[in-house]
């Protein structure tokens, strides 16, 4: 994430860019860090997982508000529009954002999915002292440069995610949430490798079809089974993950709204106008100015 880890800066700003969670939407990504404030909403195709070492913030998510302080941990789908628009100048928050593919690797309640895709915040106040040991080691492991060091960090995040739901926990909602329904293990499978080839391709022209036959399943049966494991359906994670790119380069770069609409894998403007609008609730073209407005 692009944060200067560990250090309190005067009313910092977040800003996005190529290389940050919005620009690389399926890459795992981990944090520890001072959380600067957001000037408006972001969204990103990943699972966030956030735990608030020192300090507190504030999020205004789709549905509801959030105010997380020291030693609270919390789980939500990054998908839905959001934003933090209060860290205090003493806050210190670490975690990672997951892509589905790791997130579906899970051992979760069969309901969890279906409330975190339908814009629920998981929340819990039990932790201890080992989080705020093993979160930053963490991510120190995964930026390592040590294979061996960087595959422990993501399998003890994921352990330690699911622990989450092994004791006592809250969930806070709109009171909106998805009819997405729970997979069995062997169904995650499919999910965990629609999701694996969709991170490699989604730049590319894809569809269904392309989607189904790489993890070896009947495109309907595949449609089928990643709605309800995940409430949305393929085309709809595919357009997704362009859009979280789009946005990065929207925010950071210099390139046309018809080069940013053709790197981010969509195959034309009006698509991809479409597509941003339903998201962003304006065209690419007045989120660029408002962002650079709000900025200056």
């Amino acid at each position: 994430m692009d944060l200067a880890e560990s250090k309190i800066v005067e009313r910092a700003i977040y800003q996005p860019g190529a290389s940050s969670i919005e620009g690389m939407p399926t890459r795992l990504h981990f944090f520890h860090a001072h959380p600067p404030i957001m000037l408006r909403a972001h969204w990103h195709a990943q699972i966030e997982v956030n735990y608030v070492m020192r300090g507190s913030v504030h999020y205004r998510m789709a549905g509801h508000d959030l105010r997380l302080g020291a030693g609270q941990l919390c789980l939500f789908w990054g998908g839905q529009p959001h934003r933090m628009d209060e860290s205090s100048d003493d806050s210190i928050y670490a975690g990672a954002h997951l892509p589905l593919v790791h997130f579906f690797r899970m051992r979760l309640p069969p309901a969890i999915s279906a409330m975190l895709m339908g814009g629920a915040t998981m929340l819990t106040s039990h932790t201890d002292c080992a989080d705020d040991r093993n979160f930053p080691r963490w991510r120190n492991w995964a930026n390592s440069g040590d294979e061996v060091k960087a595959q422990h960090a993501v399998e003890e995040l994921l352990l330690r995610v699911e622990r989450i739901f092994m004791e006592p926990y809250t969930v806070v909602s709109s009171g909106k949430e998805c009819k997405a329904e729970s997979a069995s293990a062997s169904h995650s499978l499919g999910v965990v490798r629609m999701c694996d080839f969709i991170a490699a391709n989604f730049l590319e022209e894809i569809d269904a079809v392309d989607i189904s036959a790489a993890a070896g399943l009947h495109p309907k049966y595949a449609m089928n089974l990643f709605r309800k494991s995940t409430g949305m359906t393929l085309i709809k994670y595919v357009s997704l993950l362009r859009l979280s790119r789009a946005q990065a380069l929207l925010m950071n770069g210099k390139d046309s709204i018809l080069q940013v609409a053709m790197d981010s894998g969509f195959g034309s403007v009006s698509a991809f106008n479409k597509a941003f609008r339903q998201i962003a609730g304006v065209p690419p073209s007045d989120f660029r100015r408002d962002v650079r407005t709000a900025a200056r």
